[in-house]
């Protein structure tokens, strides 16, 4: 098998790990830690996972003048993108959550029009508006079972956790073309920490691990080391192989799989709501990410 062909497998099983973080998360918090304190376990034992790993890593410097990008990678990109993500799933659903994080295509177009001054076409204004219409109208209306009424603060949440993604694409881009990945992850994963620790000590010091049962220890783990550190492993690894457009496209799977872990395991729903929001969005997505057609003589 080719080692695209491994790349593309890869990025399928990263989509079944994320897809099924929605539920497993649902499962972790609040009853047995609340949403910042498992922030906290999460990025600590990722933090120390990829100080192991960048051992067997190529031995690059980094440049003191490229800290200042990697301190806004890490804000952006751990500490307020996951609090913002599992403080919303704590209120909100697995399938709600899922498909508010396919609207990051469309913002990180929208940020890359105005940081970058990239131009937009009349198409793409089109996908911006029909995608971020269904956002709303699931931030809005998008309840499911065992919603409380923070649903849509929660939503909000979520569709914040996509903007503070797209934010971080943008400025880890430069970092991804000048060093090998394992030089700076641990980095940025140890000035999230930083940011963190503020927000999660208290919750965290609250957590009666005497009570907490062995499956929620599993899941706990899963989420340290399934969802962020062997997720963007293997990420890393089909980056070498794919085109960013290409792995880009694996994100609108999440919610597929998110919703057949949540429908399973009767965690989530479906209703119209749901169903019309994720349509919008995805036509939207559509339109966005497709490529300026080029005429042939």
């Amino acid at each position: 098998m080719s080692k695209r062909n491994w790349a593309l497998i890869g990025a399928t099983f990263v989509s079944i790990i994320y897809g099924a973080t929605f539920t497993v998360a649902k499962d972790v918090m609040p009853i047995y830690v609340a949403p910042f304190g498992l922030i906290l376990i999460r990025v600590l034992g990722a933090s120390i996972l990829f100080w192991i790993i960048s051992i067997f890593g190529p031995n690059e410097k980094i440049a003191l003048s490229d800290f200042p990008r990697i301190m806004a990678a890490a804000f952006f990109g751990v500490a307020f993108n996951q609090l913002t993500f599992f403080k919303g799933l704590s209120y909100t659903s697995p399938i709600s959550a899922s498909v508010l994080m396919v609207t990051a295509p469309i913002i990180v177009l929208i940020l890359s029009a105005i940081i970058i001054k990239e131009k937009i076409e009349l198409k793409k204004v089109l996908g911006i508006i029909i995608g971020l219409t269904g956002a709303t109208i699931l931030i809005l209306y998008g309840k499911s079972i065992h919603n409380n009424s923070n649903a849509g603060f929660g939503n909000f949440l979520v569709f914040l956790n996509a903007f503070s993604y797209g934010v971080y694409l943008i400025l880890i881009k430069k970092l991804i073309t000048k060093y090998d990945a394992l030089s700076f992850i641990k980095w940025i994963y140890t000035f999230g920490l930083l940011y963190v620790i503020p927000f999660g000590y208290e919750e965290f010091s609250q957590i009666e691990w005497q009570t907490i049962p062995t499956t929620i220890y599993f899941k706990i783990g899963y989420l340290v080391f399934f969802t962020t550190f062997l997720a963007y492993l293997i990420n890393l690894m089909a980056m070498r192989h794919l085109k960013p457009t290409t792995l880009s496209v694996f994100i609108y799977l999440q919610p597929l799989f998110a919703t057949l872990f949540a429908i399973s395991l009767e965690k989530d729903e479906l209703n119209p709501v749901k169903l019309t929001s994720a349509v919008l969005i995805f036509i939207g997505v559509y339109l966005v990410t497709q490529k300026k057609r080029t005429p042939t003589l």
